[in-house]
């Protein structure tokens, strides 16, 4: 039962640290890396699509800016070309609501970050191209062992729902930013490319990933909730 307690207020205090975050000037460097996590993930989610549809993976960039592309090479079937469009905003998402339920139980967390290290990892040294993406990922990586290893588990908690909060907000702002840009330029996208290969407009896909996305986190926090 204290371990439940545990798993709201840290939750809750990790959603009033990134609400008091916006406030503070300057501290966008704070969530950065956080940010480029979220990126890792996106890219991640592409290459994993592609490889599951029996595709290939030529190389994920990482950039300064956050953003990030996956190319891929292999599977030129339909079906296959529409889930590795669709797979990086949707796994950024689903990443983020898998660890909502697992923030009910603090004992799962340097497990999760620990594996979740070890997904960067290899993303990196299989896949990234370029110094900036080798350091990126790196760098994530040691710092994701490094909580698991050192940090008490109230930390190592704590730690994870504050993660899952930024993973939430961010898969949520770059959706919310794909409809703006679908709505009103052409500008290369992953609902362009589902716009290519359906005819179906990129801003319907924009608004389909998003209402998906937003269902996904309810229903996670929904089963939080109830757990708790």
């Amino acid at each position: 039962m204290s371990n439940d307690k545990d798993s709201l207020r840290f939750l809750i205090a990790a959603s009033a640290l990134t609400v008091v975050l916006w406030f503070i000037p300057f501290a966008g460097f704070i969530v950065y890396p956080f940010k480029l996590f979220v990126t890792f993930i996106h890219e991640g989610g592409h290459a994993l699509a592609s490889l599951l549809t029996l595709g290939s993976v030529e190389a994920v960039r990482i950039n300064p800016d956050t953003s990030g592309l996956t190319l891929t090479s292999g599977n030129r079937s339909l079906p296959g070309a529409m889930l590795i469009s669709s797979a990086g905003y949707l796994s950024s998402t689903a990443y983020g609501a898998s660890l909502l339920v697992l923030c009910r139980r603090g004992s799962n967390a340097k497990a999760v970050l620990m594996m979740t290290a070890a997904a960067i990892l290899s993303l990196t040294v299989f896949f990234v191209h370029g110094l900036f993406g080798w350091v990126t990922g790196i760098l994530l990586s040691v710092g994701l062992i490094f909580v698991a290893l050192a940090a008490s588990p109230r930390v190592a908690h704590f730690f994870l729902s504050f993660l899952a909060i930024q993973c939430c907000l961010n898969a949520l702002y770059d959706l919310n930013t794909l409809f703006l840009i679908s709505a009103t330029s052409g500008r290369p996208s992953d609902a362009v490319n589902m716009q290519r290969l359906t005819f179906i407009p990129a801003v319907v896909w924009a608004l389909t990933w998003l209402g998906a996305s937003i269902a996904a986190l309810g229903l996670a926090l929904r089963s939080y909730a109830r757990r708790t």
